[in-house]
């Protein structure tokens, strides 16, 4: 078998990609900037032209991209696996330029909880160290059947040496019927085992920005928004952060002060709201604002929208309403608005 194959972009630069890696796993593994968000097929941003070299297609029907584009040779690289040297047209970018590039390592379970009725935590450990940046996600590949599904870290790495340095949590929402969630969530017991592919995500913590942090979560969005509030309270001189968390009902809100721990209340401002009032009951009653969570947002947030630095996770309809909000409503440069498209 063949160590790898070579990718070669119309600008002259040139990666190898491992037997069975992807376009885009391959390039970002070599610290190129390829243009992705999801890593999953859906989004279109790693859309790439196939100008020479055949590709085999992990979801040929990703909807990512549209049939008349398919026809033009256009092809999605986080789907495309190489079986011969390519030459492909691909936008890059500063941005996409991983700050630490994705490697595939084993990662046991070694502990659950239960964060609400559809929630749960995963803990796993690796023989080597965590290393990502607060925000990020992590492909986690299952075999027999096999399947992969991106999930986002919730804790805040470990550093070089420590007690728990390769942890890795993520949260995840049970859907019923699910071929990757039910199994992580009601098959996976300590002890078991799979393959963690990380750190990828363009939505990550910037350190260098002081501007006040606002994180607005949904659902399993919760875990890369926890991942920063977690990480902006391990810091002495972060600046003060607001989390907005949006859920159905009362059942579907975790405790978020229990969540984030160590959080300085004077510093992390912490908000939740329901969208549907009507399911509440007895042993969860109606105790929180209602709305969504946008809305809430809008109407909480003290002081000139500009003036604040933002980290979206949540569902995809969640997202389009902030954005627009924050953008159209108040003015807020797109440039301080960070999120990883999933579908």
């Amino acid at each position: 078998m063949r160590a790898g194959f070579r990718i070669e972009l119309a600008s002259g630069e040139a990666f190898t990609c491992a037997p069975g890696d992807t376009v885009l796993g391959a390039g970002l593994r070599h610290g190129l900037g390829l243009a992705y968000e999801c890593n999953a097929g859906a989004c279109g941003s790693c859309k790439l032209e196939l100008l020479a070299g055949t590709v085999h297609e992990v979801y040929p029907d990703a909807p990512g991209l549209r049939p008349k584009e398919r026809e033009k040779g256009k092809r999605l690289a986080c789907q495309c696996v190489p079986l011969e040297d390519l030459r492909i047209k691909m936008r890059t970018g500063a941005d996409y330029v991983p700050a630490i590039a994705p490697s595939r390592r084993t990662a046991r379970l070694v502990a659950r909880r239960a964060v609400t009725h559809d929630l749960m935590e995963l803990t796993f450990e690796t023989d080597d160290a965590a290393r990502f940046l607060p925000g990020q996600y992590a492909l986690l590949h299952l075999a027999a059947p096999i399947a992969t599904r991106a999930y986002s870290m919730s804790n805040v790495p470990g550093a070089a040496g420590a007690a728990g340095e390769g942890r890795w949590q993520f949260i995840v929402r049970r859907v019923p019927g699910g071929l990757v969630s039910a199994r992580l969530c009601d098959e996976f017991t300590p002890g078991a085992t799979l393959e963690l592919d990380a750190p990828y995500g363009i939505a990550h913590y910037r350190a260098g920005v002081m501007r006040p942090i606002v994180c607005v979560a949904g659902g399993s969005g919760l875990a890369p928004m926890l991942a920063i509030v977690r990480e902006l309270a391990a810091r002495a001189e972060a600046p003060p952060a607001f989390l907005f968390y949006g859920g159905r009902s009362a059942r579907d809100v975790p405790d978020l002060a229990a969540e984030i721990g160590a959080a300085d209340p004077a510093r992390t401002a912490i908000s939740a709201v329901v969208s549907m009032p009507g399911l509440a009951s007895e042993e969860h009653p109606l105790t929180l604002p209602t709305g969504l969570v946008h809305e809430h947002l809008a109407r909480s947030l003290p002081g000139a929208f500009a003036a604040y630095e933002y980290y979206l996770a949540g569902p995809p309809p969640m997202i389009e309403a902030c954005v627009r909000m924050l953008v159209a409503d108040h003015g807020v440069p797109p440039t301080q608005i960070h999120f990883d498209r999933f579908f």
